[in-house]
């Protein structure tokens, strides 16, 4: 495709590596030609690259292919999945989840993206739901001011939570950022 053809989102191949386009914006130059300064998303190391590309050169689209599975389990260093579709199983390593291991628990339901049958990237669902397992208890009175406390959740995540939240709730956290959201009603 041409680089006037990009969008936000794609998955393009530059030097044998798979990069997604975070932004990319059409640059005139004084006296060149037109350019586009794109934003580069390494989707093997998670780095950021800036290039520049003419809006007539040609990059190679990388198409991936997504698919859903439900997290298993955990056994040191890798973590089992299997396809929704055809129940197969894969294991995936620790850098494949980076810091979302930490929201992990059996039966999250989550896509991953193949190219050319290898596992790319991982997308954990937006919110996940956890057990509070140990928090401090709520002090009478603590209303008046906003201050959270901070609380343990059942895959060992700590989050920071209202001070009316008790051990034994259950609470939606953002996967994006780790912040509390809200408690969730049985």
């Amino acid at each position: 495709m041409r680089a006037s053809d990009m969008k936000r989102g794609q998955t393009i191949k530059v030097d044998d590596v798979l990069y997604s386009i975070v932004e990319w914006q059409h640059v005139k130059l004084g006296k060149g030609g037109a350019v586009f300064q794109t934003k580069l998303k390494n989707l093997m190391d998670g780095t950021i690259r800036n290039i520049r590309l003419r809006a007539e050169e040609i990059v190679e689209e990388a198409y991936l292919d997504k698919r859903n599975y439900e997290y298993l389990y955990s056994s040191p260093g890798e973590h089992v999945l299997m396809d929704l579709e055809t129940y197969d199983q894969i294991s995936l390593d620790d850098d494949a989840f980076g810091d979302g291991q930490k929201f992990l628990k059996p039966n999250t339901q989550l896509q991953v993206s193949m190219y050319e049958g290898k596992p790319v990237v991982v997308t954990l669902p937006t919110t996940v739901d956890l057990l509070i397992t140990d928090t401090a208890p709520e002090i009478k009175g603590a209303t008046a001011t906003n201050q959270n406390k901070p609380a343990t959740l059942e895959t060992g995540l700590v989050v920071y939570v209202p001070p009316f939240i008790k051990p034994g709730e259950m609470i939606r956290v953002d996967t994006r950022n780790g912040d509390y959201v809200t408690r969730v009603k049985d």
